[in-house]
């Protein structure tokens, strides 16, 4: 099958490697597929050299890509709502079925002008896929539920070879909830047993996370690192993760911790119940509570054994429902469907 991905976007973050991590595993598959959009240079590597690439900074870029490639052909596949307008708007005289992925718990647009286009724009869309149950319940129309898959691992590194690392990977921005992981290590007494608060990540709130840490005495205990683009290879070597934010859509930083054989703290609510949830022995704590977060991450840093037996199941999840090539497989359903 001939796919086209879209997205109106420069750069590599969460949405982006979804994207190259599927268009691998389509071509894999033997699917001839084009991806517009993503930091160039970044997407064609996770991408692979079978899958083409184009640069789509604007939205005027991906327009002029899509009507370029939209009728060549079977099936377009628009991720984020600025390249769901675009191929929409692009695609008026062309029978091409347009395929979306909805990638965040919230409706489509900012503000009314843009809810207005996208909604028009809906109106093009033949079929939508939700990455996760949680996100098919918030948004509007009926979606097919597939979760992303990330590659399985041979890391299968036990406790006793780890470092007594307690790793926080994501944007440090208001709606990550990186504070209650700075709380939560505080509580859970680790750093006196030796354990190390690892934040990887930047953003808006790095100031008020580095004073936060001071005025929580776990300053000396706690690194942040700042952008690190090798967070896989910082996770073979971690011992626990700690993924507090309440609103994602799935975590793919938590399948990569999964993938990694890394135990994982999580919270219960949004995406995290369908992936660490999975697992019964799930280290699940309800919203905003960093006492509970630091219960369990004192169970689990002070229990090696715990934390393997933990990881092994995270892992064994992993391998079984969350891999690019089930989700390639499920796409071509959907795509088949419209096609």
């Amino acid at each position: 099958m001939r796919v086209l991905h879209a997205v109106r976007s420069d750069a590599f973050a969460g949405v982006e490697s979804h994207i190259a991590r599927l268009a691998r595993a389509q071509h894999r598959a033997g699917d001839d597929v084009l991806v517009v959009g993503g930091d160039p240079r970044r997407m064609a590597a996770a991408a692979g050299p079978g899958v083409r690439t184009l640069p789509s900074t604007t939205v005027r870029d991906v327009l002029t890509a899509v009507r370029r490639w939209a009728a060549g052909a079977d099936v377009v596949h628009g991720h984020m709502t600025a390249a769901e307008i675009a191929c929409a708007t692009a695609m008026v005289a062309v029978d091409t079925p347009l395929v979306v992925t909805r990638h965040f718990a919230r409706g489509r647009g900012s503000n009314p002008v843009s809810t207005a286009v996208a909604a028009a724009a809906g109106r093009r869309v033949e079929a939508q896929i939700a990455i996760s149950h949680y996100v098919a319940d918030t948004i509007a129309g009926e979606s097919v539920v597939i979760h992303p898959g990330v590659d399985s691992t041979t890391c299968t590194r036990p406790a006793a070879e780890r470092d007594r690392v307690v790793l926080v990977a994501q944007r440090l921005e208001p709606e990550k909830d990186t504070d209650v992981a700075l709380r939560a290590f505080a509580a859970s007494g680790a750093a006196a047993r030796g354990w190390r608060l690892v934040v990887a990540g930047d953003g808006a709130e790095r100031a008020r996370l580095t004073a936060m840490a001071r005025a929580l005495g776990i300053a000396e205990s706690t690194r942040f690192l700042g952008h690190r683009p090798d967070v896989p290879a910082l996770m073979e070597t971690a011992g626990v993760l700690l993924a507090p934010c309440q609103i994602e859509g799935l975590g793919l930083t938590v399948l990569e911790a999964m993938a990694a054989a890394l135990p994982v703290v999580a919270v219960g609510a949004g995406g995290h119940l369908e992936t660490v949830g999975a697992v019964a022995s799930a280290a699940l704590h309800p919203a905003g509570d960093a006492e509970r977060a630091g219960e369990l991450l004192a169970q689990l840093t002070s229990d090696p054994d715990r934390r393997d037996a933990y990881a092994a199941e995270l892992q064994r999840v992993q391998r079984a429902h969350f891999t690019p090539q089930h989700q390639a497989h499920e796409t071509a359903a959907v795509y088949r469907g419209v096609v």
